[in-house]
């Protein structure tokens, strides 16, 4: 069947199709929930969410652009809704000078502050295409259709 024929019979709430589309999914969006979750119940925790909105949202799909890359985007925002509510549990580490590695390594000199220097200096598409792959897990191909 279709991938755009499964879209259609999700939205008419037809569990068959819901449970293909979730079949054909589930490795990467819970992949994507494992990458920014403490720990694997969180994961889970954040993947049925994500899947709850996919469902819900699945009429509103139309029909331009990449599903999988749509699916994506809604699953890595139920993850932003969820550290949102939770945000008050977050605490943050600050570094000092006295914290940086002693070893000599290359990847131990690279710290925070350089990594977001460097990005502060690419170009804005540049920027657009490192944040789309890197943090939100769109592939090459999807970025570009997106980006056109």
């Amino acid at each position: 069947m279709s991938l755009d024929r499964l879209i259609k019979q999700c939205a008419d709430n037809d569990r068959k199709a819901q449970k293909e589309i979730y079949q054909l999914f589930a490795g990467k969006l819970f992949s994507i929930c494992l990458k920014y979750s403490k720990n694997k119940q969180e994961a889970q925790d954040n993947f049925q969410d994500g899947f709850v909105t996919i469902f819900n949202k699945i009429g509103q799909f139309n029909f331009k652009g990449s599903f999988e890359g749509w699916i994506r985007r809604l699953v890595f925002h139920s993850l932003a809704d969820h550290f949102k509510k939770e945000s008050k549990h977050i605490r943050f580490l600050e570094v000092s000078d006295k914290d940086k590695p002693s070893s000599d390594s290359i990847l131990d000199k690279l710290y925070y502050e350089d990594i977001i220097a460097l990005l502060d200096n690419l170009s804005g598409s540049t920027k657009e295409v490192f944040w789309l792959f890197a943090v939100e897990g769109f592939t090459h191909v999807e970025i570009g259709e997106k980006l056109g």
